[in-house]
């Protein structure tokens, strides 16, 4: 049995599904079952990881744990690792490609894990297509996109490609304690992402950079603290003259390319 944590979510809604339909028994943790859909055959159970004693149920009989962190803090991560580990042999973690002394909460969730003495996995995306999402509705509406560091090269992932890494992980043998850095197939700027979102509307679409002030402004809002905004700017500014890394992690791992930037934009307007 493997427990799948954010499982309503871009990425482990995938991931529920993908193992269902292998024929793989998962319990999908949810914090609201009557609202959640899966797959027949899904077990779906009550549980929030801010509280950590809900996870002692929905751990019954379960081996392996994709774990999704929600939010930007890790308040009660050290008691979910210690109920997981008590409970589990083995943890997927969906991390993020982070630099050296980075102070987010992926760190400090990965050092729990490691210390925990859990076999572990972690997955380490760089920038989410998904991330994006937002932009669509700005080019269907204005036909204008205002962000900083339109030049920024970032190597965005598809969230099926990430599930598609977890679910190859959590069913076959050779990960243990390794790190998976995890990208798109290419680097492109930002403000080719817009354009690309445009031509997939059929319609005008343009980049309008905004002040660094003004990014610092929404980056606040989002990660709540000023070290956290300061951090985040520092990031995507850097992309401006190092593109975001490419690697080849997924072709090697799943047997074929990564899903392209354009194909994210398509599956989006189709859902």
């Amino acid at each position: 049995m493997i427990l799948v944590t954010g499982a309503t979510g871009n990425v482990g809604r995938h991931v529920v599904t993908q193992l269902a339909e292998a024929g793989v028994p998962v319990r999908a943790l949810v914090r609201d079952p009557a609202r959640a859909a899966f797959p027949a055959g899904v077990e779906v159970v009550r549980g929030d990881l801010t509280d950590p004693a809900s996870l002692e149920p929905a751990l019954d009989g379960v081996e392996d744990v994709f774990l999704v962190w929600p939010g930007f803090a890790a308040e009660t991560a050290a008691a979910v690792v210690d109920v997981i580990k008590r409970r589990a042999r083995r943890v997927v973690y969906l991390s993020a490609n982070v630099v050296p002394g980075s102070t987010m909460f992926h760190v400090t969730v990965e050092q729990l894990i490691r210390d925990s003495g859990l076999a572990w996995t972690f997955l380490r995306p760089g920038g989410f297509a998904t991330n994006t999402l937002g932009w669509i509705d700005e080019v269907r509406g204005s036909g204008v996109v205002s962000w900083v560091y339109g030049e920024a090269a970032r190597s965005l992932i598809h969230e099926a490609d990430i599930a598609a890494v977890a679910t190859h992980v959590l069913v076959s043998a050779g990960h243990a304690r390794q790190a998976y850095v995890l990208t798109g197939p290419e680097a492109i700027t930002q403000a080719e992402q817009v354009r690309i979102i445009g031509e997939e509307l059929g319609v005008e679409a343009r980049w309008e950079e905004l002040d660094p002030a003004a990014g610092f402004a929404v980056a606040k809002g989002i990660f709540g603290t000023d070290e956290g905004a300061r951090e985040a700017m520092e990031g995507w500014g850097s992309f401006v003259a190092s593109p975001e890394v490419v690697t080849d992690t997924v072709s090697r791992l799943l047997g074929r390319a990564p899903l392209t930037y354009r194909q994210w934009v398509r599956d989006r307007l189709a859902m």
